[in-house]
């Protein structure tokens, strides 16, 4: 067969569908003012929903455990993922926050006084888990990795053993009768300000740091870098708003107990980081939004649901190992700034490689 008539390769196209819909995501992306749109929106629907009964009280129930989940998805993220770092603890944090605030509203404050304090007490517990979290950035100064990960299980597990073992805050039995505060509003506040919060720190000067130390902590060291310094803010923020979620965690299952913190309750925090997406603030909201939903889609079936949901992070660890957003980012995170020079940067690199010398 000659030269001429040998079947020609074509390139493969997508569906024009596809392409439409991607052109118009590009363009919204670009839009900035959609997203403080949105969370305006989500403002007034906070609001709007309990008061008006949009939606029935389970409904917001899961969307109340979406938010917390986002929380502590987020927090967790930016040492597992920004930093690098496997910290498996999470639980141990959130407890300290939980235990910290419900104390606060069932034994110290006057009932009268918690709904109006309900602020100050969840900035208590987070305060409390964020000094909590000084003692495990202090052994990360000299371990990394799986041995990390063995430091903050044991932390999980003394937190756990010593609230179990103090009988003024109700030791094994758990705290019951704890006021339900947390409403639809404040869950989506803390939200808010946890993602802007991490999302600012990141696109800081420490951040650069902590994303350096991720890329190799050695060579940031050398590059003037304070790991030490990063690394202690980076814990604390991350326990900090860890405390948070569990004081919102715990005025809104009205019980704690020791049991719930486990670590199970860790692993649940892990699956939805990496299911997200590690170093991604969209994809610690897709993670925790896709598992919470999933894990009350799956309720009917039991303990077979426990089964499913790691059964799918492994599949997704074969095939997608950085998760469904891994190491990418939403325009609408990124400060204009940033945008800018990825944007140069990607037309001067699209003009090196179209230049003859280029080729």
């Amino acid at each position: 067969m000659s030269a001429e008539l040998k079947p020609q390769k074509t390139a493969k196209t997508a569906p024009a569908w596809w392409t439409a819909f991607r052109a118009g995501w590009e363009r919204m992306m670009q839009k900035r003012w959609i997203m403080p749109a949105l969370i305006a929106l989500g403002f007034v629907l906070s609001f709007a929903i309990p008061q008006f009964g949009l939606l029935d009280a389970y409904v917001q129930l899961v969307l109340m455990y979406v938010g917390i989940n986002i929380i502590l998805t987020a927090s967790l993220n930016l040492v597992n993922g920004y930093m690098g770092e496997f910290s498996v603890g999470h639980a141990g944090f959130m407890a300290v926050g939980a235990y910290i605030s419900a104390v606060l509203t069932v034994m110290v404050l006057p009932p009268a006084l918690s709904p109006w304090l309900f602020p100050l007490v969840v900035i208590a517990g987070g305060i409390g888990a964020g000094l909590v979290g000084l003692i495990v950035a202090v052994p990360s100064f000299r371990t990394r990795g799986d041995y990390l990960a063995i430091v903050t299980l044991a932390l999980n597990m003394i937190v756990k053993s010593a609230i179990e073992n103090i009988d003024v805050i109700g030791g094994p039995r758990g705290i019951p009768g704890v006021d339900k505060l947390t409403t639809l509003p404040w869950v989506f506040f803390w939200t808010v300000l946890t993602i802007w919060v991490i999302r600012n720190f990141i696109y800081s000067n420490y951040g650069r740091g902590v994303l350096a130390i991720r890329e190799d902590e050695i060579a940031s060291e050398l590059m003037s870098v304070n790991t030490r310094q990063t690394k202690l803010m980076a814990f604390v923020i991350s326990s900090f708003f860890a405390g948070v979620a569990g004081a919102l965690f715990a005025h809104l299952l009205q019980f704690i107990s020791p049991r719930v913190f486990d670590i199970l309750k860790s692993t649940d925090v892990l699956i939805m980081v990496y299911l997200g997406g590690i170093g991604s603030l969209a994809g610690s909201i897709l993670g925790a939004t896709i598992y919470t939903v999933l894990l009350e889609v799956l309720r009917p079936l039991g303990m077979w649901r426990m089964v499913l949901m790691p059964l799918m992070l492994v599949l997704l660890m074969l095939f997608r190992p950085r998760g469904i957003m891994g190491l990418r980012e939403l325009r609408w995170f990124i400060p204009g700034v940033d945008l800018m020079a990825i944007t140069r940067w990607r037309k001067k690199k699209e003009v090196q490689h179209d230049s003859p010398a280029g080729n």
